[in-house]
């Protein structure tokens, strides 16, 4: 199987050869172009799906008294995302490449409040401004990627945090935090220029969102009940199971877009990257359950879940550099990790009650080291870049790995903690006792998720 799925490696290397797009003139041409633009924005609408899906795997994990709080938090992320990264988080992220394109067809400030955005003219689009792929498509994929850095943190933070404060913190995330780390690696920064490998965002999207996450659990400190006075953590069990599976299921459709889009163009690596990718969620599944029956005494359901999701973070950074052996290490490793994290920060006495950093913030930092250790020499998305220490590289690459992932820590661990220490000294940031104890849904939102009769054993615990 492995031997076939290198053969494919390699005959998606040769039709990436065969049909130069540099060389295509005319109708050619133009249809490589549709087609491209196409797939990234078929890729862009998936990356948008993991959004309900983040959503339920929250709210399915913590209590139902506070399901329509996650709920307007993950769609606000969504909605504020991309007006947020529209005004001021793309020209971060890309500073001076779409300067003119950005005053002119509405995704600059004026242009925004001018209504522009929505009658994009067809001799807008033809112009070479837009090729290879078309602006708007570009910004609709990269404003899905912030806003999936952006709802990270609410598990995190989940049934404690007044809606205001998570608001503010999500414009700040989307607007600077996010866009200042995608400069680095996909805006032409420093860290593209030392040979740092980020495919799809381990480090730029889920490490920057789970450091954020850590942070914001610790500052703004853990459920009432979480911890008794020996400092022991109490179970807080989620409300639906159900719900949090099934949101892992549209998550792991969703990354299809994460990862495959992240190739920015419809060639024949699309199928291999989208094979690893599933490789590596189902690793991540299987060994977190294995290691969670181990850890426990029987197979836990949610770790499983996390499991998936950790093997999908970890591969994103080497999704195209890595073999089909590397690419199950690496999902299999990061479900293991994720397990041994969920209980790591219980011991700190953090409460995180979804696994946010254990995913994505562990997850994320190993899935860079594992793309040192095992970058192949023909990585498949046709990139040039350095092998890893297992393929006879040396340590260089696993080098640029490490000091990428340390910076994005270092630089995101700071700039949450002025936001979140200055929410909280702003006094909007937690709920206090009684708004906890009856539930943000109503507390917040006035609202319950669920009504009366579902709510009726739970209202109080």
């Amino acid at each position: 199987m492995w031997t076939n799925l290198m053969a494919a490696s390699d005959v998606a290397a040769d039709l990436g050869q065969q049909y130069d797009r540099a060389a295509a003139t005319g109708a050619e041409a133009m249809n490589m172009v549709v087609l491209d633009n196409i797939f990234i924005f078929i890729s862009a609408v998936l990356v948008l799906l993991m959004q309900p899906g983040f959503a339920l795997v929250e709210a399915g994990l913590t209590r139902a008294k506070n399901a329509a709080n996650i709920m307007m938090k993950n769609l606000m992320d969504l909605c504020l995302g991309v007006l947020t990264f529209a005004v001021v988080g793309w020209g971060v992220a890309y500073p001076g490449q779409f300067n003119g394109f950005l005053s002119s067809a509405g995704l600059g400030v004026a242009g925004l409040f001018s209504g522009s955005m929505i009658d994009i003219s067809p001799e807008a689009l033809a112009s070479p401004d837009f090729y290879p792929l078309a602006v708007p498509v570009d910004f609709l994929f990269q404003a899905a990627f912030a806003a999936a850095a952006a709802t990270i943190v609410s598990g995190a933070v989940a049934g404690r945090t007044r809606f205001a404060g998570y608001i503010a913190y999500s414009i700040v995330i989307t607007g600077l935090v996010y866009p200042v780390v995608v400069s680095w690696k996909w805006g032409g920064g420093w860290l593209d220029e030392l040979g740092f490998i980020d495919f799809a965002g381990s480090g730029v999207v889920h490490l920057t969102g789970g450091v954020a996450a850590l942070v914001g659990a610790y500052v703004i400190g853990p459920r009432i009940g979480k911890f008794g006075d020996d400092g022991r953590p109490r179970a807080l069990p989620g409300h639906s199971i159900p719900l949090a599976i099934i949101g892992v299921f549209i998550l792991f459709v969703g990354w299809f877009g994460f990862n495959a889009g992240s190739q920015l163009q419809a060639d024949m690596a699309v199928p291999v990257i989208a094979v690893l990718t599933a490789f590596a969620a189902a690793a991540g599944g299987v060994s977190a359950m294995l290691t969670s029956w181990a850890w426990m005494g029987k197979p836990d359901v949610s770790m499983a879940g996390n499991g998936v999701l950790a093997g999908l973070v970890a591969i994103c950074s080497g999704v195209g550099e890595l073999s089909a052996v590397g690419t199950i290490i690496t999902g299999a490793v990061a479900g293991a990790l994720a397990v041994a994290s969920v209980f790591a920060i219980e011991r700190l006495r953090i409460d995180d009650p979804v696994g946010a950093f254990s995913v994505h913030g562990v997850g994320g930092f190993w899935g860079l080291l594992a793309t040192g250790l095992f970058a192949t020499t023909t990585p498949v998305n046709g990139a040039t870049s350095s092998a890893g220490l297992f393929y006879g590289g040396g340590a260089g690459l696993f080098v640029d790995q490490l000091v990428g992932g340390l910076a994005i820590v270092a630089f995101v661990a700071a700039a949450s903690s002025v936001l979140f220490y200055g929410l909280r000294a702003a006094k909007i940031l937690r709920a206090d006792a009684n708004e906890q104890s009856v539930g943000l849904d109503l507390s917040e939102h006035g609202s319950a998720g669920y009504g009366p009769d579902i709510l009726t054993n739970n209202i109080s615990a």
